[in-house]
């Protein structure tokens, strides 16, 4: 494929690759060919409904309800959910030193399971639970175990998969949850260890983030829109710096204006013909 002369973006992405060490930021669209939707159609414009905000998690117990209803249907489905050829071919080009770390906004951990190392998780992570009350985090399934001891009503229910583990669950159904309670100090405010809208990322890792952006030699965005100002400001700061911003990604882009090449093939097929490119040089 990549000797097909109607692919130069791609030949220039290799020599990039070849001749610099990148970061990788990745997106929703990496992991879709996993079979975990995203969020937003090529426009960057959000499909479905608005999603829980921070405050209402926060503040309200039966918004905690509705989501922890929700996420026991869809959790098993991220659990489930294998690496597909994109994540495998990103931890081959890490090992052999073709980019230099993985930044992701993803939280269902397929580039830990494909092998990458040292992975900057921006959004937290679906597989584990924090107690807001006492600070002890658990196992994600665990906490999935405790939920189905006690609505049994819920197992077997058929739910449309949403991005991040939600569901679309007839509100019917959420009424009588019975919402976990930490393992712990028996608190009730269990959160699932991801940013939730309107919440900040951690200082630490934003910090971390950051740094890896600024030693390394360019940006690969894939598989991301760019409307979370949490990714969005990384690719501003490649730029500030006069360092190359490559995106491959379908459709519109909050960075649009940024990059310095773009790239519309789906990233499952082009990362392994890029990463067998390159590791046979």
């Amino acid at each position: 494929m990549l000797d097909n002369p109607s692919l130069a973006p791609v030949a220039a992405l290799r020599t990039l690759l070849t001749e610099k060490r990148f970061m990788v930021l990745t997106g929703a669209g990496i992991s879709t060919p996993s079979g975990i939707p995203d969020y937003r159609d090529s426009d960057g414009v959000r499909r479905g409904k608005a999603p829980m905000m921070f405050t209402e998690f926060l503040t309200l117990p039966d918004s905690r309800r509705r989501y922890w209803a929700r996420a026991m249907l869809g959790w098993p489905r991220i659990r489930k959910a294998q690496p597909n050829p994109a994540h495998f071919s990103l931890a081959a080009m890490q090992r052999a030193g073709h980019i230099a770390g993985l930044i992701t906004q993803n939280v269902d951990t397929l580039h830990d399971q494909a092998g990458s190392h040292d992975v900057i998780e921006l959004h937290g992570s679906l597989h584990r639970v924090l107690c807001l009350d006492c600070g002890e985090r658990f196992d994600r399934a665990a906490i999935q175990l405790l939920m189905e001891a006690d609505n049994h009503y819920l197992l077997g229910v058929d739910a449309v998969q949403a991005p991040d583990g939600d569901t679309l669950l007839d509100a019917a159904f959420e009424a009588n949850f019975q919402i976990p309670n930490c393992p712990r100090c028996d608190g009730e405010r269990l959160k699932p260890d991801v940013v939730f809208f309107g919440e900040n990322v951690a200082a630490p890792t934003a910090a971390k983030a950051m740094a890896s952006v600024e030693q390394a030699d360019g940006l690969l965005v894939i598989g991301s829109s760019l409307m979370a100002y949490s990714a969005f400001r990384l690719c501003k700061a490649i730029n500030a710096q006069g360092k190359p911003l490559v995106a491959i990604n379908f459709g519109k882009t909050r960075a649009d204006e940024l990059l310095d090449l773009k790239i519309e093939i789906s990233c499952d097929v082009l990362l392994p013909e890029l990463a067998a490119s390159l590791l046979s040089t």
